[in-house]
């Protein structure tokens, strides 16, 4: 055990350290005594807890938070693991998306989860495992994982490959290879390392009631639908081989079927201009046809491994300026429904990849923030926020959603600026009641943890909306019973709200 750490840990023991700056100092004046250089966070973790296993020191929340790193990446109450699939054809042709050999269709070599899977050779199970590892290293509870699933069009797949792909996450997170996708469902929902959600991409065109029951049957809870456009006369100009009404027609399957919707919605499109983007995101909302849970807002982004980097070259393409893109993401932002998440904005492709035009910007979401105004629920959430002292209010909030009817409950502060937890009711076209989503959210608390008073997590705030839901579902649907989308490691959450296993869905009946 190094010594210069066990000093360090052993200060901010005594020193009651509470703040960076006790820990800033702490290391200031024992680096000048050691005649040192400054230890990282996460080697001082591994020294806190070796001294833990060796009873030298009492457990500390305190030191555990102050020796995070990254604390972003639990404050939503889950960890996220995002895994890639091997490279595999695409049957889209669309003008605006690279290609680059041994990758899959639309990712590049820079980005980050890109070149973990390369080191890996995309194996699934090393992907998760050592994601599992990198996040337990910064300090990070990993038992309520949250799999995204990512590369080309999963629903394009070979099944064979999916069924293996998945079961392998499950068996990453198991730490053993159970004897098939069943069984390590199975053990998932009481394992250490929890899925509690998993979500892949697919085209809109590659979904029907068939494809919905397989996702469902594999332990998908969210689809990402690459959408683009909503309109025709767009789509057909970039290739995208499928019409909006595919998009609606999908959205609706799925929303009927339970699960989250996330869009993958691009801007600065050929064929499209600075008034119609912002049309675009009016109609999303104010259209019932499409109404999705969160979004992912891409600006066109120029690659010399698209074909749209051809057109560019001969003047029939030009990218949105800096200050057209900020001002147009801004007006957006503002028009953003309480019940919806912009999960991105900008991808994560390295800017020397990028030929032209303002997403080469880096920070473009951290800078936008800055300057406006957002509802959206990132932009609420709780976060590291929480004051068990301050009162929490019921909000509810209805529209209408592919042929159904969506009620969104929130517990939030009254001012609606702090957002503690959600669930998302639908009765569905076919009028079943059905909860497609509960989060709640602040800094992530351990499965069988007690209260914490640093998080929003185990206070009972999910069962109170899920009784809310059920209530409604009882009164005002008349429904006999209440069907959850729930993650396989949430299962047991369920189980001990009076809820059972039925095809793939946690029911009860009220």
């Amino acid at each position: 055990m190094n010594n210069f750490n066990k000093d360090i840990i052993k200060e901010l023991i005594k020193i009651k350290a509470g703040s960076p700056s006790d820990l800033s100092s702490a290391k200031r004046r024992l680096a000048k005594k050691h005649k040192s250089p400054f230890p990282n966070n996460i080697s001082l973790l591994k020294t806190y807890h070796e001294l833990l296993r060796d009873k030298s020191i009492r457990l500390s929340k305190t030191i555990e938070l102050l020796l995070k790193t990254r604390p972003v990446r639990s404050l939503s109450g889950i960890v996220n693991v995002a895994v890639l699939t091997k490279p595999y054809p695409c049957p889209g042709k669309c003008i605006f998306c690279p290609t680059e050999k041994g990758i899959p269709k639309s990712y590049l070599s820079g980005e980050p989860a890109v070149e973990r899977a390369k080191k890996l050779r995309f194996d699934p199970y090393l992907q998760v495992k050592q994601r599992i590892e990198m996040l337990e290293n910064e300090g990070h509870p990993t038992d309520k994982i949250e799999l995204r699933i990512i590369g080309a069009t999963w629903s394009f797949y070979p099944k064979k490959y999916q069924d293996w792909f998945i079961k392998k996450c499950f068996d990453a997170c198991l730490k053993k290879n159970a004897g098939n996708l069943k069984q390590a469902q199975k053990l998932n929902e009481r394992a250490k390392h929890r899925i509690v959600g998993m979500s892949v991409e697919t085209r809109p065109d590659f979904i029907d009631e068939k494809e919905v029951e397989r996702l469902r049957n594999l332990g998908i809870t969210m689809v990402e639908l690459g959408v683009q456009s909503i309109y025709d006369d767009v789509l057909k100009l970039n290739r995208r081989g499928h019409q909006i009404k595919e998009t609606v027609r999908a959205t609706r399957i799925l929303k009927d079927a339970g699960f989250k919707i996330l869009y993958q919605m691009m801007l600065n499109l050929p064929g499209s201009n600075l008034k119609q983007d912002e049309k675009m995101f009016e109609e999303l909302f104010s259209n019932p046809d499409f109404q999705p849970d969160l979004l992912k807002i891409y600006p066109c982004a120029l690659l010399k491994e698209a074909p749209l980097y051809q057109q560019w070259k001969k003047g029939k393409f030009r990218p949105y300026k800096e200050k057209q893109l900020e001002k147009i993401i801004k007006r957006i932002k503002k028009k953003i429904p309480y019940y919806v998440r912009i999960q991105r904005i900008t991808r994560d492709i390295p800017s020397q990849r990028i030929a032209a035009g303002a997403t080469k910007i880096s920070n473009l979401r951290q800078k936008i923030s800055k300057q406006s105004e957002c509802r959206c629920i990132r932009c609420r959430e709780i976060k590291e926020k929480y004051d068990r002292k301050e009162k929490v209010f019921l909000f509810r909030q209805e529209y209408f959603a592919s042929g159904g009817k969506e009620i969104f409950l929130s517990l939030e502060n009254k001012e609606r600026t702090k957002l503690y937890s959600l669930v998302r009711l639908r009765l569905s076209s076919k009028g079943k009641a059905l909860i497609r989503e509960l989060h709640t959210y602040g800094q992530l608390v351990s499965i069988g943890e007690s209260k914490s008073n640093r998080s929003a997590q185990h206070k009972g705030m999910g069962k109170k909306l899920i009784k809310e839901a059920e209530k409604t579902a009882e009164k005002e649907f008349k429904v006999k019973k209440i069907a959850v989308i729930s993650g396989v490691g949430a299962r047991d959450y369920y189980k001990k709200l009076g809820y059972k296993l039925e095809d793939a869905y946690m029911v009860k009946n009220i």
